[in-house]
């Protein structure tokens, strides 16, 4: 006997029940594996500040946004950089501020060697080396780049009352025109790269990782913002600076953390046994 489509048809089903022999998993866990699956593509959080930073970097440069910025910063200090020379800037900022993070580093290196010499600490170890590593790494870095990369300084050039005409980042340079060395900022990075310090304590002590963050980006912003009153740097070289100490204390934390080493852990208590 042929069949009805009211023979064919689905029963009803109550809202959010299944088929008999359908097994349904929680949404929640569906959309997790399918992103480790890959099939949901996305963007890490601590991806997002790069892409932001390369976006701005982008826009800043097509625009000639340095020469923009710079023009009314020396404007603003009487058509020249009146505060090159001051205390503030050249001897406290630049040049105590450059201590200080050294010191902060010297001082990271004892804790390391204490918490290898205290059992107690041992926690301590893998962040410690990591943070190490990174402050240094990412200094090396900007350095490097800086070494190649050929910009001059703002101070340097005709516009701002020295003997250099401006080269863009991605002009050819003329012949015969010496070489500038100051992209990145080299000392803007010596206080953005303790934005480790975001994933140093992300791994000792989580709820005091963005007061790392913070730490990271004032030291940054104060140094930058000085050596572009003082005429060593436009704001690409901070952008550029943030950028490279951002990715290496990202990188390093997927190393330090990712590789499938365990943080080491405490031993646990030896079990005794009754007798019956």
């Amino acid at each position: 006997m042929p069949h009805t489509a009211s023979d064919l048809s689905m029963p009803a089903l109550a809202p959010g029940a299944a088929p008999a022999g359908v097994r349904m998993l929680p949404a929640a866990p569906i959309v997790q594996r399918l992103a480790r699956a890959g099939a949901l593509p996305g963007v890490r959080g601590d991806l997002w500040p790069l892409l932001a930073l390369a976006v701005v970097f982008a826009l800043w440069t097509a625009l000639r946004g340095d020469l923009w910025l710079a023009d009314r910063l020396y404007a603003w200090e009487g058509h020249a950089w009146a505060l090159r020379h001051t205390w503030v800037t050249q001897d406290l900022i630049h040049l105590v501020g450059r201590d200080v993070s050294i010191a902060a580093w010297l001082t990271a290196c004892i804790a390391l060697f204490a918490a290898h010499a205290r059992p107690e600490w041992r926690h301590l170890r893998r962040p410690l080396a990591y943070l190490l590593l990174a402050t240094a790494l990412s200094t090396l870095l900007v350095a490097w780049v800086k070494s190649w990369s050929n910009v001059d300084c703002p101070w340097d050039l005709v516009r701002y009352g020295g003997a250099r005409p401006y080269v863009g980042l991605f002009e050819s340079r003329p012949a015969g025109l010496g070489r500038g060395v100051c992209f990145p900022a080299g000392h803007a990075g010596g206080g953005y790269t303790w934005l480790a310090l975001y994933f140093f304590l992300k791994a000792v002590k989580p709820r005091l990782r963005w007061l790392g963050l913070g730490i990271g980006l004032g030291a940054g912003l104060l140094f930058g913002v000085t050596q572009q009153l003082r005429g060593a740097h436009f704001l690409s070289h901070d952008l550029a600076a943030v950028a490279i100490c951002w990715t290496c204390a990202l990188l390093l934390q997927r190393v330090f953390w990712r590789a499938g080493v365990p943080m080491p852990a405490a031993a646990a208590p030896p079990v005794t046994r009754s007798n019956p």
